[in-house]
């Protein structure tokens, strides 16, 4: 999976790539193909947004489904935790979604036999 950042008006945390990385890195272990993943954070300058300041986006591109999950909060590292969780239940859904479910009963696995 290629991770793409996009940083807009916002300096970043030196960790943030890491972190970045890591946590994507992990949505691996879900059967879904996933080219590539943006990351686009924006900070907006007015002081009245404080508590909202930083807003990230996380959009994928590939094969599979596009997903898209964005949230704000008061620093970068802040909001993409909030937006990697919603990213990863979006991911958690196509992934069940996927999956071959048999919904015979039991009964009727005994009768056939």
């Amino acid at each position: 999976m290629k991770i793409v950042i996009h940083a807009r008006q916002a300096q970043l945390a030196e960790d943030f790539k890491g972190i970045v990385e890591e946590k994507l890195n992990s949505m691996n272990r879900f059967s879904v193909t996933i080219d590539r993943v943006e990351v686009e954070i924006i900070h907006e300058a007015n002081p009245r947004q404080g508590k909202f300041s930083h807003r990230v986006i996380l959009t994928s591109h590939g094969a599979g489904p596009l997903l898209r999950a964005q949230a704000a909060a008061f620093n970068d590292v802040a909001a993409f935790d909030l937006a990697i969780k919603n990213f990863e239940l979006q991911i958690r859904k196509a992934h069940e979604k996927g999956k071959d479910i048999d919904h015979s009963s039991l009964r009727e696995l005994a009768a056939s036999e």
